[in-house]
């Protein structure tokens, strides 16, 4: 009987152990830090970052620990700073740039945290400049729509 009872306490705490939990975390002001979901200590689902002020700083969802999917960023005085995308943990894709009117100042292609492919400059909504990036580094600028569309496949901005 004993040991039925020590196998079923067991089986409760392995069950219980690989589940998903909610988690909040605080600054020593009181002031919630980060809030989401962990399974097995690894942050995965859905998370929430907070400054100290209590505006909310970033969020998107994890996999595995690492950042994945969709992420949004904002600034202390909560307006939108940036968005894009994670794939394994790695910034790519698009990436959307704000400035401080929450208008993009710019967007971009990037692979594995670094630009690789276009960038388009804008300054007032209105494009101005459009960049070509491979590995990190600038290989070509345009700064009329002309030239650029003669130059370059606009497939490639898809």
């Amino acid at each position: 009987m004993k040991h039925l009872f020590f196998i079923c306490c067991l089986c409760i705490t392995f069950s219980v152990s690989g589940q998903k939990k909610y988690q909040k975390t605080y600054y020593d002001s009181g002031q919630m830090k980060e809030e989401g979901w962990m399974k097995k200590g690894v942050k995965t689902k859905y998370w929430k970052f907070y400054y100290p002020n209590g505006a909310l700083q970033k969020e998107g969802r994890f996999k595995n620990g690492k950042p994945t999917k969709y992420w949004y960023f904002y600034r202390e005085n909560k307006t939108k700073k940036s968005e894009g995308h994670y794939i394994n943990g790695q910034k790519s894709k698009w990436w959307l740039f704000y400035d401080e009117n929450e208008k993009v100042n710019h967007k971009c292609q990037l692979k594995n945290n670094q630009k690789n492919g276009y960038c388009l400059r804008y300054k007032n909504e209105e494009l101005i400049r459009a960049e070509k990036y491979k590995n990190g580094e600038k290989i070509g600028e345009w700064t009329d729509l002309k030239s650029f569309k003669k130059e370059n496949s606009l497939w490639d901005l898809q």
